[in-house]
């Protein structure tokens, strides 16, 4: 099997979305807490983050909100709640790259994230993650 992975991601509480990410050319790191996350940023080399604003033991974005101070550089998706304009408002005043709502289309997903990742040749990428399938 040929992979080919342009960009290493962090993925916090959202390990529902692996069908959408698993059709770029990422190589996801799944974790459930930010303790894990904390390790991970340890012993990884991660390229940017995508993460759920409320997780289990870093509740209103506290995961964030000390990832960005520790790596103001980093790309960060942040996954609010719907229709939760607080979180949103959190989310952005932090200086996340992006903010989407935790129940956005696949679609939309992968968008956003082939543009924050510098993965903006979809259809190239399609060829070679079908390529890679076979």
């Amino acid at each position: 099997m040929l992979a080919l992975v342009k960009a290493n991601v962090l993925v916090l509480g959202c390990g529902g979305r692996n069908k959408a990410l698993k059709a770029l050319p990422i190589r996801v790191l799944y974790v459930e807490t930010g303790l894990e996350a904390g390790r991970s940023l340890k012993n990884e080399s991660v390229d940017g983050v995508i993460s759920l604003w409320k997780l289990p033991d870093a509740p209103a974005g506290k995961f964030l909100r000390n990832l960005r101070l520790a790596k103001p550089h980093l790309p960060i998706i942040a996954l609010v709640d719907a229709n939760n304009t607080e979180q949103e408002i959190s989310a952005r005043s932090v200086g996340v790259t992006a903010v989407l709502n935790n129940d956005v289309d696949d679609e939309i997903l992968k968008r956003t994230v082939s543009e924050i990742f510098g993965l903006n040749d979809t259809k190239e990428i399609q060829k070679l993650c079908a390529i890679a399938d076979d």
